[in-house]
């Protein structure tokens, strides 16, 4: 098996999400991570030496030493690089990622800048696997081309209401409670965070409202408030629902227990969403809860109230919500694709 792994870079590697790809692929089944790239000031360092490390847990060994390469096409191709996780900011993504697509490959990026092309994939493997097939229509395989993972408040969103969907969802009102990692690193100053909460984060909003129809091919009325809150990981959200159908609070917990689409991928949960009704689940500090850690949506605190559907969900915010949402794309497009 281990000649047989793809060879994958990283741009973008020393912030937060950049971080989380590095751990993630440090040990990774099917990928082999191959080129690693930051900023130009980094270029030359060894990861290790480069960078601040701001996950819970230590670095991995086999990354410390690799170094810091510039962000050269033709380097990555003599590298023998077929996939790219990009986790640039969007300004610069929005400028990388075309280019990469030009030049062959496949990349699978946690940033905004393609994400509403019409034949570019917002995708969720277990709420919408048939938009991977939306890269034929970029030119695949004759060329390469681009998947996005969602903003990363609607990937919980969307993975809690995906078995959902049969229902039909007339109306999603969700307030997100949201780690300060989400803002990317550096990020707020502590003078803006500490003992304080910013109701306001630009553009928020109206990425979950538009994302989430696009992810679950559905078009309901959608309400959303965005809080960014002093902790690290994890986003809390809070959501409020109206079905077309009469639906119980015993309906949707039997269906998140049952919920399992997704073949067999290396990233995937045995149990994608999971509920509790311990009175104060889920928490923030359960983020990095589950296996593969970080990958798990848990939600808890269910109500039926007036016809309506209230619950909490948790994800984690970079995992799940970002760095691992890629990979796990990369995972269903190498097996769908047959390329393992």
């Amino acid at each position: 098996m281990e000649n047989k792994k793809i060879k994958v870079a990283v741009i973008g590697a020393t912030g937060a999400v950049g971080q989380v790809f590095m751990w993630m692929l440090s040990e990774h089944p099917w990928f082999e991570l191959s080129y690693v790239t930051a900023s130009a000031a980094r270029v030359g360092q060894k990861y290790a030496a480069t960078v601040h490390w701001v996950m819970p847990f230590e670095m991995p060994e086999s990354i410390k030493e690799m170094d810091v390469r510039e962000f050269n096409y033709a380097q990555m191709k003599e590298a023998g690089v077929q996939i790219v996780f990009s986790a640039l900011p969007a300004a610069v993504a929005s400028e990388a990622e075309p280019q990469l697509r030009a030049n062959g490959f496949y990349v699978f990026s946690n940033a905004a800048a393609m994400r509403y092309d019409a034949n570019v994939p917002i995708l969720i493997p277990e709420a919408n696997m048939e938009q991977l097939e939306l890269i034929r229509k970029q030119g695949y395989p004759q060329t390469g081309f681009c998947v996005t993972n969602a903003n990363c408040v609607t990937t919980g969103l969307a993975m809690a209401l995906a078995p959902l969907r049969k229902y039909g969802i007339k109306t999603i009102t969700i307030n997100s409670y949201q780690s300060v990692s989400g803002a990317g690193y550096p990020g707020l100053s502590s003078f803006d965070i500490t003992d304080n909460c910013i109701p306001f984060i630009k553009g928020e909003e109206e990425k979950i409202e538009k994302e989430v129809k696009k992810i679950l091919s559905i078009d309901p009325e959608v309400y959303a408030y965005t809080v960014r809150v002093p902790v690290m990981f994890g986003h809390l959200e809070t959501v409020w629902l109206d079905f077309e159908q009469k639906v119980t609070a015993e309906m949707i917990i039997k269906d998140w227990d049952e919920f399992n689409v997704v073949p067999d991928l290396p990233s995937t949960p045995a149990k994608p969403v999971v509920y509790s009704a311990e009175p104060t689940f889920p928490q923030p500090k359960y983020a990095f809860w589950g296996n593969p850690k970080g990958m798990v949506v848990y939600t808890g605190r269910i109500k039926e109230q007036n016809g309506k559907i209230g619950f909490c969900l948790l994800v984690n915010n970079i995992v799940k919500g970002a760095a691992g949402g890629s990979i796990q794309n990369a995972e269903a497009f190498v097996q769908r694709f047959n390329l393992i």
